[in-house]
Parts: C-alpha cells; sequence; structure tokens
C-alpha cells in the first residue's frame, strides 16, 4: 500500500505530496496541516531544510526511512522514526505516538 492511501484509510486526509526538496521546500513553509511525514532521503538529498521549517512552524512530523536507528544521521536520531518497510497499523501507532510528543 502507498502512504498516501494508508494515511487515508487510517482517517486522515492528505493535502499535498512533494517528490522533491524543491518541491516540499514550499509545503512545509506555509501551507496548512496538522502533520508531515518525511523520508530522510530524497532524491540523494538529506531533508534538513525540510525538518527545520518544519520545526520553525512547530509542526509534529514523523521520519520514515529504511535506514536503521544506529544509521541515521545526527539531527534525525531523537526524531519519532518508522523504519521502512511498514504495514498499516505501524504507521497508525506511530502518528498517534508522535501527536502524543507534542506539547498541549
Amino acid at each position: 500500500m502507498m502512504i498516501a492511501d494508508m494515511i487515508a484509510e487510517l482517517g486522515h486526509r492528505v493535502v499535498a505530496e512533494a517528490g522533491s526538496i524543491e518541491d516540499a521546500q514550499p509545503i512545509a513553509e506555509a501551507s496548512q496541516f496538522d502533520f508531515a511525514i518525511l523520508d530522510i532521503n530524497v532524491g540523494g538529498h538529506l531533508i534538513l531544510p525540510i525538518v527545520r521549517a518544519l520545526e520553525e512552524r512547530k509542526l509534529p512530523f514523523l521520519l520514515a526511512s529504511g535506514y536503521a536507528a544506529s544509521g541515521l544521521p545526527e539531527p534525525f536520531r531523537s526524531r519519532p522514526m518508522l523504519r521502512k518497510p511498514f504495514m498499516i497499523e505501524q504507521l497508525g501507532k506511530a502518528i498517534d505516538t508522535t501527536f502524543a510528543l507534542q506539547p498541549h
């Protein structure tokens, strides 16, 4: 199942998708959304600019990666991460955990 399909099946709505950092930057900086799922490596580039934009806006996000936790680049090690490939149940739990970690 594609991630967008899983998100919809979990009862959430996908408002944007981006296949490159350049496409993701304006979304991260200005679009209205409650939560983001980011692949750590997009087109051979780390998604640090997107992470910084989301952190500045204090928006929750979840990282998805094929990297093992020990192989994650330093800026990502303290973030919630979902190891690919994953099942819909794992995605649902990771989303719930990410929201639970947000200050209220």
